[in-house]
């Protein structure tokens, strides 16, 4: 056994048992240990990475137990033949130029190249950074993770066995529909019943059904400018006439663009990314164009929770009458992103066809988390969790508005009513993806605007700045730093000038 076979961290998340057990797994699987190569004793490798010699006997007893190891009397510890049967097979040469000649050319046989499509693009080591003004991550110190813990234990014991082993087809966990319609919705102002109720593997999977479902070559869609970058590459796959909705204060106006239309989709209580709240008599405005030009309007309800300065206005969903609102809602901004739970609320007619293309592309999402979910919502964790976002988030906002005031007070900000982000104007001429990298190298993260456009010419010097992820002490020191980087991107364009 070599030394540089395994390497344990103290300070990492798993165990040192399960470290020990990954390390040689993985040496096993990889080929780096071969069957007739001893591994060392218990005591030996106790005594070489100075754990407990009961860690390591647990470890090897667990690599005993599913056939990874062999132990041979007196002598030890052996690769077993199990897992040399198991292990991959070794990776194939390249194809040579006369094979690649009989491969397809796939390229003309792709009938859509959503790779080609601009997306948000968010670094995945974003904790690392000092000042991570990203959005939609989770402060993890926020999070009650005993409690989700528990209800995880909860759900994988044996008296809900069958409800997340089984696959359910089509169906939903009836517990977690039963909470959505009982403790998320009514806050809304919105009454379904079980079957105007669709889970989904977020906001993003529902989106994407549902463009499937309304959206052919012919449909005319109105999406919002600026506005949520995903939705308009979901609608551009399927047709090539999507308009632009343009979106002043009071969010999406009840313009021309309106009037020749299929669906609009629209974010209304904190317009993405802009933040601003459309009010009571616009979202009543666009309701009653709705019925009078025909169209149905998919409503992106993605931080409801949010509001800091006035009471929630009610959902348009609520507002609806006719049927012609699509509710789509999230489980993302409250719980955390990698859960991908959402949820969408619909006529049943529309939920059943929903339902049934679901079936086709991932049946169902995962029982474990749809169940733990449900425990989570059902033993009021949720609701507690919510309150404590709210008082972080609203001394985050205040602290974000405070310093953007003192230290950007030229740049001009949309009026903000809540959520968990800042839309910032900076100043002509700025390049916000020249700054972006700038700031990045002082270990502030931004969200350039641009890719928030459709239209063209794009603006540069417009950014987002999230705070649901970064902490009180890090945000004034974090803006006087990025307002320095402003500064000194703008005198070098002067003096290039």
């Amino acid at each position: 056994m070599r030394d540089w076979l395994i390497h344990i961290r103290r300070d990492e998340y798993s165990s040192l048992q399960a470290q020990i057990r990954e390390a040689l797994v993985s040496a096993i699987l990889d080929g780096q240990l071969a069957q007739e190569e001893p591994i060392p004793s218990t005591r030996k490798m106790a005594k070489s990475l100075g754990v407990s010699r009961n860690t390591v006997v647990l470890a090897y007893q667990g690599l005993l137990d599913d056939g990874y190891l062999a132990a041979k009397e007196r002598s030890g510890y052996y690769v077993s033949d199990r897992a040399l049967a198991a292990m991959p097979a070794k990776m194939a040469k390249p194809p040579t130029p006369e094979e690649e000649k009989k491969s397809p050319i796939w390229t003309h046989r792709l009938v859509s190249h959503p790779a080609e499509q601009e997306n948000i693009s968010k670094p995945l080591d974003w904790q690392t950074y000092k000042y991570p003004f990203i959005y939609g991550q989770v402060d993890h110190n926020l999070f009650p993770l005993a409690e989700w813990r528990d209800c995880a234990r909860q759900a994988l014991g044996k008296r809900w066995f069958g409800a997340w082993t089984n696959d359910t087809w089509a169906h939903d966990d009836p517990l977690l529909v039963e909470q959505i319609r009982r403790r998320i919705l009514p806050r809304r102002g919105i009454m379904a019943s079980d079957d105007q109720v669709l889970i989904t593997l977020g906001a993003q999977n529902a989106l994407y059904l549902l463009c499937s479902l309304l959206v052919s070559k012919e449909t005319r869609a109105v999406v919002e400018e600026p506005g949520f970058s995903d939705v308009r590459n979901i609608f551009q796959l399927k047709t090539d006439k999507v308009i632009l909705g343009p979106i002043d204060q009071y969010g999406l106006q009840t313009s021309e663009a309106l009037n020749d239309c299929d669906i609009v989709f629209t974010t209304p209580s904190h317009q993405f990314p802009t933040t601003v709240t459309m009010p009571l008599e616009r979202r009543l405005d666009l309701l009653k164009l709705a019925s009078k030009r025909d169209f149905v309007i998919i409503e992106d309800d993605y931080e409801f929770e949010t509001n800091y300065v006035n009471e929630p206005c009610p959902a348009l969903k609520s507002l609806d009458d006719d049927g012609r609102v699509i509710y789509v809602g999230s489980l993302s901004k409250t719980l955390f992103p990698g859960l991908r739970l959402g949820f969408m609320v619909g006529p049943k007619q529309l939920i059943d066809e929903a339902r049934a293309l679901r079936r086709l592309m991932v049946r169902h999402a995962p029982n474990n988390n749809q169940r733990t979910a449900a425990l989570f919502l059902s033993l009021g964790h949720h609701d507690t969790l919510i309150r404590r976002l709210h008082r972080a988030y609203r001394a985050r906002w205040e602290l974000m508005g405070q310093a953007l005031a003192e230290h950007l007070p030229a740049s001009a900000r949309n009026p903000s009513f809540g959520g968990t982000s800042f839309w910032v104007e900076g100043p002509k001429g700025l390049d916000c993806e020249a700054l972006s990298e700038a700031a990045r190298a002082n270990g502030i993260l931004i969200e350039p605007g641009r890719i928030y456009f459709g239209g063209r010419p794009r603006p540069r010097n417009f950014f987002r700045l999230g705070f649901s992820s970064i902490d009180d002490q890090r945000i004034e020191p974090g803006i006087a730093l990025l307002a320095q980087t402003i500064n000194g991107q703008l005198g070098a364009q002067a003096a290039a000038e």
